[in-house]
């Protein structure tokens, strides 16, 4: 038989406080409250949110086992307010490691809270003013979010000022909580209320008193539950005398302590020793809070003036860490990510050392071996070790002219674990997975060529030659991409290469790597998932014991991918051509009459404010561009990711108020809105060119009825009498992106580099879903009383759908050529197609706009020869071309 666990308060942030008889008064942090701080106050009122999390890491460095948050402010979304600080404070260990008190008259506001908090916090407060059945109902959520609450002396007559009212409420809340709902004694803190002393109204003298007696009173009828107040409200008469306050509150805690308050809302950090008060102040400081004579708050006023205007000792971060020797110092620099003194240090450790290679290869990289141990046991996530890449690349510019001196003089070139040679391929813009891949492999000692975006690939292999390369990775998000890979491939056969070659990327696969590029050269070919594979797989390449048992699995998993592929069998055979579009989707033209837009034509948007799309940003995306993996804001409070997903955040955020404010990017858009009808997989337009625009069909075999759906079947055929109406559209938010990221990377930060492009691309999407969304309600008009919140546009609720070319319903990119023409993007947006179809600047989004109400997102997935051919014959190129275009789709492998 298992005893009871004892009664004891049971709370936590990251780390568990429980509070027992023995433990000593519960410090509760209350700088973090914008009716209690002014400085606070105006560090959210003014979006400096950075600053914010510093002071509650002040509180928390200086003593409060919990911090109280408050967001009581006219001017403030309150509910937003509290939502955005817990989150930014759940991102920073330091504080998150305490409880959370969450702090609010308004109940709404701490339900938000309530669903920020991981651990157990506490709800101040809940109170009888509204009645017992309100109170109660609070109590209850309360108990289901799992927090324990602070329940104000306040009922249906007002606040509880005499110890007589402040002991009859409180029993009567204790009594409904415990009896009614079953609330843990335990889990109840009562705050009697702290009132103001020493106003110089006769009634109030008592009040410290008042508070003082009905906690020992409290504390004798319910010894589990604890007493809890405000304490910086007993000296609110003397604010602007921050001596005599402190003085006030270090002889109330005195003695509300020995009577049992056990927790009070205190700055934590601000309180002098008792035994330290001047005597002549503690005297008659105890004279007031006592109310042991009647001229007491006279006798204080007399000598206040002397301590007016002083101030206390200033506040500092904890820097113990700066007083270890030098490696450890360079080494806490890493794993925090802190730059402030990587210089400072490097010199120190530069002096110490007979080469500075010494520093690079000694303290440098044990630092950054920790980075990686901690990253790849999945302790460290992928934002961070970018910050500590920042501080490794400062400190290595500041060593290189000192390196560069030891060659000259010696021939010295240190150690590395190899040498990448690493690009994103000819036609293709994408980089900021390969640069993510890029800053991963530096932090773990690898020497990292990067060539760019669009590189031929005679330039990487000549590259790779001239460095003497050990590995060259390949990089590429669009499909053409996968064509150019092959291309690279096929080449270092050719041209007698024989290091291993590394193939990544948004659209890479495993199988697509064992089936079109492996087979083109003899030595070995990796796929990398992600950067968090790239170290083992590098490393394993470059190891002479791990080598060749890795490249014997990975050619053990490439032989199995083509036997299956070789042996799909009949039963996943694609139907023809004819019957899938015998099963086409049915739009019900007899009846459904397309709606005309408002505003046909062409529409352009020079600049669009950037202020305006930050609303529409979709953050999921951009956390995945991490590798941090949830949906947002979910991820935020994720169990395994949630602390680092809120860092980034809290980051991204910062960044993107200065964007916005410093106008770093500039947005444009151009749109059109065209007649069209629909002829077999075709949609031809109205536009004096008579545009066509080429689609592609399912040809899954389905029961009949399922559609094997194409885009055109969402377009009135043209032999059914009704005119119909396609949109296209292009916007990018990437212009002007160019000199921000330079100066970025000149200064070694390429975390703030990733950023940028990060949130370039997230501007782009934003600027793609307002668009839409003006289209269907403004210029097409077909839903002008459409009324959707951000997570349902992000959801696709709307009526119509927005395609693009590459994407799954359309997965050939050379239409973006025919799309381009129709909008003059390059004219109208500033956009550019590369060889490949990538688009320039890379922040771009382009596609179509259906409006059909059963218009719908599909797969177009395999298509067979009769298909391909029937396509190439439609766009009037060669079956060849056709086939390289749709490489990725093809269920049979071209002759």
């Amino acid at each position: 038989m298992t005893s009871a666990l004892p009664r004891q308060t049971r709370l936590s942030g990251l780390e568990p406080l429980q509070i027992t008889p023995e433990s000593n008064f519960i410090n509760v942090g209350e700088r973090t409250n914008v009716t209690g701080s002014a400085q606070f106050k105006k560090l959210i009122m003014e979006g400096r949110l950075d600053e914010a999390v510093v002071v509650a890491r002040q509180q928390v460095e200086n003593g409060a086992q919990v911090i109280d948050v408050n967001m009581d402010e006219g001017l403030l979304d309150s509910e937003k307010a509290m939502v955005d600080y817990l989150n930014l404070i759940a991102a920073e260990p330091d504080i998150a490691r305490v409880p959370v008190m969450v702090d609010s008259s308004k109940w709404s506001v701490i339900e938000a809270g309530l669903k920020c908090l991981q651990g157990k916090g506490i709800v101040n407060s809940i109170s009888m003013k509204e009645g017992e059945e309100e109170f109660l109902r609070q109590a209850r959520l309360v108990r289901r979010y799992g927090a324990a609450v602070v329940v104000m002396a306040f009922d249906e007559v007002g606040q509880a000022d005499t110890i007589e009212r402040k002991v009859d409420i409180c029993s009567r809340a204790y009594q409904l909580l415990t009896e009614q709902i079953g609330f843990p004694p335990e889990d109840i803190i009562f705050d009697p209320n702290v009132f103001a002393i020493a106003t110089g109204i006769e009634e109030h003298n008592n009040y410290a008193v008042d508070f003082i007696e009905a906690t020992r009173e409290l504390k004798r009828r319910f010894p589990y539950s604890h007493i809890s107040g405000g304490v910086s409200n007993v000296s609110f008469s003397f604010r602007g005398n921050e001596i005599v306050r402190q003085a006030i509150h270090v002889v109330f805690l005195y003695h509300a302590i020995r009577a049992g308050m056990d927790m009070g809302i205190v700055n934590a950090g601000a309180l002098p020793l008792y035994d330290d008060l001047d005597s002549d102040l503690r005297e008659r400081v105890e004279d007031v809070v006592l109310n042991r004579r009647p001229d007491g708050t006279e006798r204080l006023l007399e000598i206040a003036d002397r301590y007016k205007g002083k101030k206390g000792e200033k506040r500092v971060e904890d820097l113990a860490w700066r007083e270890r020797p030098v490696r450890d110092r360079l080494s806490h620099s890493l794993v925090h990510g802190i730059d402030q003194w990587i210089e400072e240090d490097t010199e120190a450790a530069r002096a110490e050392s007979a080469r500075p290679l010494d520093v690079i290869e000694g303290p440098l990289m044990s630092g950054m071996n920790v980075v990686g141990d901690l990253f790849g046991a999945g302790k460290m996530f992928l934002p961070q070790v970018v910050k500590s890449a920042r501080v490794m690349k400062k400190a290595v510019a500041y060593l290189l002219p000192y390196i560069e001196a030891e060659k000259l003089r010696t021939g010295d070139v240190g150690k590395s674990n190899g040498k990448i040679v690493m690009a994103t391929v000819k036609g293709d813009v994408h980089d900021i997975g390969k640069n993510i891949v890029g800053v991963v492999l530096a932090c773990n000692n690898f020497d990292v060529v990067d060539l760019g975006v669009m590189v031929p690939a005679q330039t990487i292999l000549d590259r790779a030659k001239a460095e003497n390369a050990d590995l060259i990775g390949l990089s590429g998000l669009i499909t053409p991409s996968l064509e150019e890979m092959s291309h690279v491939a096929r080449e270092m056969q050719r041209q007698g290469f024989t290091m291993p070659l590394l193939i990544g990327g948004a659209t890479t696969s495993r199988a697509h790597t064992a089936l079109k590029i492996d087979p083109h050269y003899k030595s070995p070919t990796i796929w990398v998932k992600d950067a968090s594979r790239a170290v083992g797989v590098a490393q394993s390449l470059i190891s002479i014991e791990l080598r060749e048992p890795f490249v014997a699995a990975n050619a053990s998993d490439y032989a199995e991918i083509r036997e299956r592929h070789r042996n799909r069998g009949d039963g996943k055979r694609l139907v023809s051509l004819e019957k899938a579009r015998g099963q086409r989707y049915d739009g019900g033209w007899n009846d459904y009459v397309p709606p005309a837009p408002k505003q046909p034509g062409l529409h352009v948007f020079d600049d669009y404010p950037l202020a305006e799309l930050v609303d529409y940003i979709d953050w999921t995306p951009f956390f995945n561009t991490w590798e941090l993996a949830g949906r947002y804001p979910a991820i935020l409070t994720d169990e395994i990711v949630g602390t680092q997903a809120s860092e980034l955040y809290r980051d991204a955020r910062a960044m993107l108020k200065r964007i916005v404010e410093e106008k770093w990017i500039s947005a444009k858009a151009v749109f059109g809105l065209w007649p069209a009808n629909s002829v077999g997989d075709d949609v031809i337009l109205g536009d004096e060119a008579g545009t066509t625009l080429h689609f592609l069909r399912q040809q899954v075999d389905k029961p009949a009825d399922r559609p094997d759906f194409c885009l055109a079947d969402f377009i009135a055929p043209q032999d059914c009498g009704r005119q119909d109406w396609i949109g296209a559209f292009a916007v990018t938010a990437g212009l002007g992106i160019e000199p921000h990221v330079a100066r970025f990377e000149a200064d070694h930060d390429d975390y703030n580099a990733i950023m940028l492009k990060a949130l370039a691309d997230r501007f782009a999407e934003a600027l793609a879903e307002r668009l839409h969304q003006r289209v269907r309600k403004e210029f097409w008009g077909y839903a002008d009383d459409e009324a959707l919140a951000n997570d349902d546009l992000i959801d696709e609720s709307y009526r119509g759908i927005r395609p693009a070319p590459g994407y799954p319903a359309c997965p050939e990119h050379s239409e973006k050529a025919t799309l381009f023409r129709l909008l003059d993007a390059e004219n109208k947006a500033g956009l550019q197609l590369t060889e490949s179809y990538a688009m320039y600047p890379a922040a771009a989004v382009s596609g179509y706009y259906f409006s059909h109400p059963g218009s719908q997102y599909f797969v177009v997935g395999r298509v067979n020869k009769e298909q391909v051919e029937d396509y190439a014959k439609r766009k009037g190129v060669s079956l060849a071309q056709a086939e390289r275009w749709l490489a990725s789709n093809l269920d049979y492998d071209p002759e």
